[in-house]
């Protein structure tokens, strides 16, 4: 499912306009952005949690030459599933 489909089903199942969910689908992703960029978690009961990890400093190598580089620290996004999530899968 990508992005347009997903816009569709939240329109039908909400008996909104397609740009009425855009715009919903729109403010979850900033708002989740947001808190994530403020280190917060965005926890949905049921579905999972999104969270924010420090990756550390690494020497990667280049896979063409075989030469070291160093790859930076950076903060990677994480999401945890929840139980209902799990369950709905198996």
């Amino acid at each position: 499912m990508n992005k347009t489909e997903l816009i569709e089903h939240i329109a039908s199942k909400s008996d909104i306009s397609k740009a009425a969910a855009t715009r919903a689908l729109a403010s979850i992703i900033e708002a989740v952005k947001k808190t994530l960029k403020k280190g917060d978690t965005v926890t949905l009961v049921g579905f999972g949690t999104f969270s924010v990890s420090k990756r550390a400093a690494r020497t990667g190598r280049n896979p063409r030459t075989g030469a070291a580089l160093k790859i930076k620290a950076a903060k990677v996004p994480r999401f945890k599933p929840g139980k209902g999530l799990k369950d709905a899968l198996n």
